[in-house]
């Protein structure tokens, strides 16, 4: 798909912000990418078997969505505030739950939630302002939330940078190793209860 096709179905996108490719169309091209304003995303997989990976720039406020080295969405995001920051690594997802509530912040819904460290900090949907204004986690707008959700797996790659990040074709991500049971369970000893975590 042409590069003004897609950032005009972009700003033509109904109030969940979601923007498809037609059939047979792949990836979402980067002056799409750069156009993306806040709430809204622009969506173009073709649901093929290569591995999903998540590349979120803080600095952007944006989260690049790849399925092998093809960019297949790109979605405003909203980070950490001042003092809450959401902390850059490689992260593997480590538990996902699709209704899930935050017992630090007075059961604040975080749907579509995953986790990326056992001490509070995750991809959900949230208000999303396209400015840092979280206790740490990566609120994403509630479609997008959806359908990353629905492609990612316990164990996929997540990573957090503090820097802008340059969308093409070719990103390889590091892969995050899951962590071994014995440093998951002091982790998870270590940290708030684990019913509790949240941001």
């Amino acid at each position: 798909m042409k590069a003004w096709a897609i950032t005009l179905a972009l700003f033509a996108t109904s109030a969940a912000g979601s923007a498809h490719a037609a059939d047979g169309d792949v990836g979402v091209t980067a002056a799409a990418a750069v156009a993306v304003p806040p709430n809204r995303f622009v969506w173009a997989d073709n649901a093929g078997l290569e591995p999903v990976s998540v590349v979120v720039s803080v600095t952007d406020q944006r989260a690049y969505v790849y399925r092998g080295q093809t960019l297949i969405a790109v979605s405003s995001v909203s980070t950490g505030k001042e003092g809450k920051g959401t902390p850059a690594g490689t992260y593997p997802i480590l538990q996902k739950k699709e209704d899930h509530k935050s017992n630090l912040y007075d059961a604040a819904p975080m749907p579509f939630m995953q986790r990326l460290t056992w001490d509070g900090i995750a991809l959900h949907a949230g208000r999303n302002p396209g400015f840092p204004a979280s206790h740490g986690c990566v609120r994403l707008p509630a479609a997008f939330a959806k359908k990353l959700f629905a492609i990612t797996t316990v164990g996929t790659t997540v990573t957090v940078m503090d820097e802008p990040f340059v969308p093409g074709d070719d990103w390889v991500p590091e892969p995050a190793a899951m962590p071994d049971a014995e440093t998951a369970t002091t982790a998870k000893a270590n940290s708030t209860q684990l019913a509790s975590i949240g941001r």
